[in-house]
């Protein structure tokens, strides 16, 4: 029976003891701690085709899921700069072998107010390095939207008759 006392006697004394500490706090400083893991992911989009382009005053829009919660740049770049015949981008005769585009951009952004950044770009201003687009300090949380628009051909005859295509890259980097 006194081993048994004795281990209760030791176990008493941290509990009076930190008792004691207690009653002669007037303040604590508590360290909290966490984490959001950074994250930037950008949908797919469909291809968009615009079937017979010698019609006039052709677009099209597409909805992108964008959900970034770190400032970022979005790069945008295309291979041709405009819409380019497959075999002759560079026309024949009198005909034009690429049709010049213009693309949109419209990003809402938090910051933390919301807001919209907004830009738009010829076809031509991509190629190479193309064009930077920053999200001013914002995140993205709603997607984007991008709106491609065909211009007229430069040819005084239209367009060479086939095929078309154009590839632009659209890529994200936190800022």
């Amino acid at each position: 029976m006194r081993i048994a006392l004795a281990a209760l006697a030791v176990l008493a004394l941290p509990a009076s003891a930190a008792a004691a500490d207690i009653e002669n706090v007037r303040s604590l400083d508590l360290a909290v701690q966490g984490r959001i893991s950074e994250r930037c992911q950008m949908g797919s989009i469909s291809d968009m085709d615009f079937g017979n382009i010698n019609r006039a005053g052709l677009g099209a829009t597409a909805r992108v899921e964008l959900s970034c919660n770190i400032p970022f740049n979005m790069s945008i770049q295309a291979r041709n700069g405009g819409l380019a015949h497959l075999q002759m981008p560079s026309g024949q005769g009198p005909y034009s072998g690429t049709l010049p585009y213009t693309i949109g951009v419209m990003m809402p952004v938090r910051r933390p107010q919301a807001s919209v950044v907004e830009r738009t770009f010829e076809g031509r201003e991509l190629r190479g390095a193309g064009r930077t687009i920053s999200s001013e300090g914002g995140i993205a949380t709603d997607g984007l939207a991008l709106s491609v628009s065909l211009g007229r051909p430069s040819g005084e005859a239209g367009l060479l008759a086939g095929e078309y295509g154009e590839t632009i890259e659209i890529t994200i980097t936190p800022s």
